[in-house]
């Protein structure tokens, strides 16, 4: 089993920053992949980006350049660094791993159980 636990979220002023971590626990590997994902409401989830076993990251257009992930293995957690908040950035973070389990493919995949963030005008 593999949990995730977010946290860093709270209120916060636009142009203002906020950390988010997701400490990962349980039968994940240290390189795992992981993604953040953000849902405002009203909305569906979306991608914010991600890290790969690697290290590389990716972001989702709106991000980019405003927010940084990176990931500290030996912890087994990940940051996501929010500069210049934005009110359209409001919405609740959820932290994400799919963990491959055998040869053949086969994953779980695992969800946080997200964090608010609010971020006013």
């Amino acid at each position: 089993q593999v949990q995730l636990v977010e946290s860093g979220g709270g209120l916060v002023q636009a142009g203002g920053s906020l950390r988010l971590s997701c400490a990962a626990s349980g039968r994940i590997g240290r390189n795992n992949p992981m993604e953040w994902y953000r849902q405002a409401p009203g909305q569906q989830r979306e991608l914010v980006g991600a890290i790969t076993s690697e290290g590389s990251t990716n972001y989702a257009d709106s991000i980019k350049g405003r927010f940084t992930i990176s990931k500290d293995n030996a912890k087994k957690t990940m940051y996501l660094q929010m500069n210049s908040l934005r009110p359209e950035d409001t919405g609740v973070y959820y932290c994400h791993a799919r963990v491959v389990v055998n040869v053949e493919g086969a994953a779980y995949e695992f969800w946080g159980q997200g964090t608010q963030v609010t971020v006013s005008s």
